[in-house]
């Protein structure tokens, strides 16, 4: 018996004694928790229940951080194979093509199919593109990417066309002839299929080309570190991944301060030494970026109006995904989906935003929003909030029609110069604090900021807003929400590496599968920034900022028919 009591004794205190044991690693997780500081870490995305963040103190950074690794559910677990499927470019036969055999913009052409063929307003014209070497021998794969419109300069029309890759050096381009007169075909071969591997590698491997940076302060003390999405190397790290979202975000901890005294974000800069001298090659201005492709035959077409033509009474395509979404014509945008109003008076845009709240979420593309409001709107006054310029938040304000307009910016990666700490928001969270309504209008923009990421970042990122979209909707059904697109910009050897119409044009579309079948509308930029006749611009000109307000002003104040 007597046994048996000293058993459980024993026992007994060697439960107390684990449980002591527990109790000191649970305390010693604590601290490093409070300091928000890991030497490593991982997380967890959201289940179906909702989101769950898990850190671990000491976890190595492979697999890009554990993007791997995220929790999905089935769902989205297929929808994000099924985007990066679709996602897949062709491939040159031979990992490693020489300068000389990849495609040369100056010996290849076009031709347009059946060019002396009778066309009218509503006709397809078809335009076959051939590529050759820099030895002028024709190339025997696809892979290049091209951009291609149709315009008549006198009329300031334009619209942009489809390029087909037959995957054997040709390329078809389809047009739409959309209006009646002269019209023009341009072909432009962005980057060749071998320039398109080495930005492949470049996302996939050199993520952090463009590095981030902050600030921390404490009394007299400062110190600044990197900071990223993901951090190499074994130093410390401040974890500042949001809890709501689970967005990762880390900066290499300062020596002395603690993380809790992070004052302000900032672009770090671009890295440098990013290509071999035979990559080099493959970026060249005026010799394979954004170089036109001449035709070998008549590069116009005469196109003849309809029998019965009325441009207040035009047809609207049934299908909201049509191709293309629209055209110029007199410098104003004509949507295809969809009845636009031009809001040429001020006092109309006043009119329509009589007793709204505007939220405008994203980077400096929809900020240009907010700068052509308050600048064509006199009653439309900014209120100084003390913010940075470029930078924002910024608002706006008509007392007497009731009318406000914000901005805001997106939370990290964004390459603004600095912003506060306590102003990085993510536009997920922002959104799950808006009540919205029929007074409600909401625009987003965000892409440019994610070209440098594996496009897994940038689909999480997409999801959470989504998320958030989606509640929106479902507790304010009549809440406006606009989705400005991505846009074309002028490229050189430097910006390519970094912001490729290319990159740009991939995370385009996976938004655009993203939110399809929700009810947001969308602001074409894309097709609005290509198809017009000025130079491209990461920032459009005034002009197509202006179609582009009133594109999504006629969704807040439909035409009346």
């Amino acid at each position: 018996m007597w046994r048996d009591s000293f058993r459980l004794q024993i026992f007994c205190l060697l439960l107390a004694i684990l449980a002591f044991v527990v109790l000191v690693h649970n305390f010693l997780q604590l601290e490093h928790l409070d300091d928000a500081t890991v030497s490593g870490s991982s997380w967890i995305t959201e289940n179906n229940d909702g989101q769950t963040l898990s850190r671990s103190t000491r976890i190595a950074r492979k697999l890009y951080c554990g993007y791997e690794q995220q929790r999905l559910s089935k769902r989205e677990q297929a929808e994000e194979e099924s985007l990066l499927a679709a996602l897949l470019w062709p491939k040159p036969p031979d990992d490693e093509i020489p300068f000389v055999r990849s495609t040369d913009p100056a010996h290849s052409d076009f031709v347009i199919v059946k060019p002396g063929a009778l066309f009218k307003v509503g006709d397809q014209l078809e335009v076959l593109v051939r590529m050759k070497d820099f030895r002028g021998k024709p190339k025997q794969y696809g892979g290049d990417y091209l951009q291609a419109r149709i315009h008549s300069p006198l009329l300031k029309a334009g619209a942009v066309g489809r390029v087909v890759d037959c995957h054997n050096g040709f390329y078809k381009v389809f047009f739409t002839l959309l209006w009646p007169g002269e019209v023009q075909v341009s072909v432009s071969l962005v980057h060749p299929s071998e320039a398109i591997q080495v930005l492949l590698r470049l996302r996939e491997e050199r993520p952090d080309r463009v590095y981030f940076k902050s600030s921390f302060k404490s009394g007299r003390f400062s110190e600044t570190t990197e900071c990223n999405v993901c951090l190499p190397g074994d130093l410390p790290v401040c974890n500042f991944t949001d809890l709501y979202t689970g967005e990762p975000w880390f900066c290499y901890k300062p020596r002395k301060l603690s993380c809790a005294s992070r004052i302000s974000h900032a672009k770090g800069g671009y890295q440098k030494g990013l290509l071999t001298q035979e990559e080099s090659l493959f970026f060249q201005s005026d010799v394979n970026i954004k170089m036109p492709i001449f035709p070998s035959g008549p590069d116009a077409v005469t196109v003849k109006a309809k029998a019965f033509t009325d441009s207040s009474a035009r047809d609207i395509a049934e299908d909201p995904n049509v191709s293309p979404s629209g055209y110029y014509y007199q410098d104003q945008w004509r949507p295809r989906a969809h009845r636009i109003h031009h809001f040429n008076e001020s006092e109309d845009i006043t009119k329509c935003l009589q007793g709204k709240v505007i939220h405008l979420f994203g980077d400096s593309t929809i900020r240009q929003w907010f700068e052509y409001l308050t600048a064509f709107v006199p009653d439309l006054a900014e209120f100084n909030l003390g913010s940075p310029k470029n930078v924002g938040p910024f608002m706006a304000v008509d007392l007497k029609r009731n009318i406000l307009l914000r901005f805001r910016c997106h939370g990290p990666p964004i390459r603004f110069t600095t912003v506060f700490s306590s102003e990085l928001r993510y536009v997920a969270n922002e959104l799950n604090g808006i009540v919205g309504g029929r007074n409600t209008v909401i625009a987003i923009t965000i892409w440019s900021h994610f070209s440098t990421f594996p496009v897994e970042v940038y689909i999480r990122r997409l999801r959470n807003i989504r998320r958030s979209v989606i509640q929106l909707l479902d507790r304010s059904p009549k809440t406006v929400i606009v989705i400005r697109t991505a846009n074309v910009q002028e490229l050189g050897p430097e910006v390519s590496l970094f912001n490729s119409d290319w990159y740009s044009y991939q995370l385009d579309s996976v938004m655009r599968k993203m939110f399809s079948g929700i009810a947001v509308h969308f602001v074409d930029a894309w097709e609005m920034s290509l198809a017009h006749h000025l130079p491209h611009n990461l920032h459009p000109n005034e002009i197509i900022v202006k179609n582009q307000i009133d594109a999504f002003l006629s969704y807040i104040c439909p035409l009346q028919t």
